[in-house]
């Protein structure tokens, strides 16, 4: 049997987790100032008079708001000069001022009133008639500012917003240690509650108890567990499935810390490994590797890419997007959002620079066998990049 697989029970495993008591400190106001400052900065450069950035991680990441969008217009309207404005409908002022991380004028509407409007008024009050939309905005929001009559010109704020929040600051990335710290103890714990019959969902309840006891936001933010055949399937397949000696295991959970997120996979076997398993989970381990080796600021964030490809294209894997092989990208950014600008992707020649995070996982896929998945996160560094989780170290001995 595997090292560190099995043995145990799901009680036994919940009652040996504790809230994580290493705290990382929540983000200040002078940061929060610091990140205001910037945006303006960018919303300068490119041409524009005003950014509005709508209910969702944006606007968390600026003002402190976790809400997500809905058909109620929830933004923050921030003029090159003068101090934010909030808009927001008049019932939800005491939610908002609850949970507001910056000083902001509020500008406030009913049901019946029209909220587009109040945004273009504090874009006249600022002097301009150019506005920088946030591009997760919904194109209802692009519409409704429109139907004003106003004569605006609406440009994509994509410049700003990655401009910002691509590179994370020390205290971001003390949020992220904590987060992806707390999630592989919990991989650790679930992988000792598996034995033969185990369903998937039992697998997933466990998890999302476990990420509650070790202090997450709300559990897990997503759980993926696959046994055998699924696991080639990158994001699984439909349905229940219960575990059997000699299944590969993959297991892809996250959870949240003021917000900001862990994804972590792990594959294995549950009892002795194949030859062929061990070749595969051998060469994704190398692959890993090559992505993190290759990344130094200045380079273009698709080297990682390269980098593993070649790898699997020397063993004879792909190439491309071909299977046997890697069918997706190396990996995406994290913060506020799971998946968020830059990607580690061919052709996207973004360059590397400290403080950027990413996902390191080139899955292999065998079609229709069994696939694996090692990810793990790196940020970048003046040099090259560093771990937040140290990387699973043999097949046979997965959490060391």
């Amino acid at each position: 049997m595997t090292k560190g697989i099995g043995g145990s029970s799901a009680a036994v495993e919940l009652a040996d987790i504790g809230a994580w008591t290493d705290q990382a400190a929540p983000i200040s106001p002078a940061e929060r100032q610091t990140r205001l400052d910037e945006a303006r900065h960018l919303t300068s450069a490119m041409g524009a008079d005003a950014l509005l950035v709508n209910a969702g991680t944006s606007l968390d990441y600026f003002a402190g708001i976790s809400w997500g969008a809905s058909e109620r217009l929830l933004a923050l309207v921030l003029p090159r000069n003068g101090r934010p404005i909030i808009v927001c409908p008049v019932f939800e002022r005491g939610s908002l001022e609850a949970e507001l991380r910056i000083e902001a004028d509020l500008r406030l509407w009913e049901e019946d009133e029209d909220p587009y409007a109040l945004v273009i008024d504090a874009l006249r009050q600022s002097g301009g008639t150019t506005l920088a939309l946030d591009p997760a905005a919904s194109f209802a929001i692009h519409t409704g500012l429109k139907q004003t009559g106003a004569n605006i010109d609406i440009r994509d704020a994509g410049s700003v917003i990655d401009g910002c929040r691509s590179c994370k600051s020390p205290a971001e990335l003390a949020l992220m240690q904590q987060a992806k710290s707390m999630t592989l103890e919990v991989h650790r714990h679930a992988a000792r509650i598996l034995a033969p019959g185990i369903t998937t969902t039992e697998v997933k309840r466990f998890i999302d108890q476990a990420h509650r006891a070790i202090g997450a936001d709300n559990g897990s933010t997503f759980c993926i567990v696959q046994f055998g055949r699924a696991t080639a399937y990158p994001h699984g397949l439909p349905g229940e499935q219960r575990l059997q000696e000699g299944d590969m295991v993959l297991i892809d959970t996250g959870c949240r810390v003021q917000g900001y997120h862990s994804d972590i996979t792990r594959s294995y076997v549950f009892g002795t490994p194949t030859a062929e398993q061990r070749k595969v989970w051998a060469l994704e381990q190398e692959a890993q590797q090559a992505a993190f080796d290759a990344v130094k600021p200045g380079l273009p964030c698709h080297a990682a890419d390269d980098a593993a490809r070649a790898v699997l294209v020397k063993a004879g894997l792909g190439p491309d997007y071909k299977l046997p092989g890697l069918p997706h990208r190396t990996g995406h950014g994290i913060g506020l959002a799971i998946h968020e600008a830059p990607y580690l992707v061919r052709g996207n020649r973004t360059p590397l620079a400290p403080g950027m995070c990413f996902s390191n996982e080139p899955m292999i896929v065998i079609p229709d066998q069994f696939g694996i998945r090692l990810e793990d996160h790196f940020y970048v560094t003046e040099t090259g990049a560093a771990w937040f989780t140290r990387p699973s170290p043999s097949i046979d001995a997965p959490f060391g």
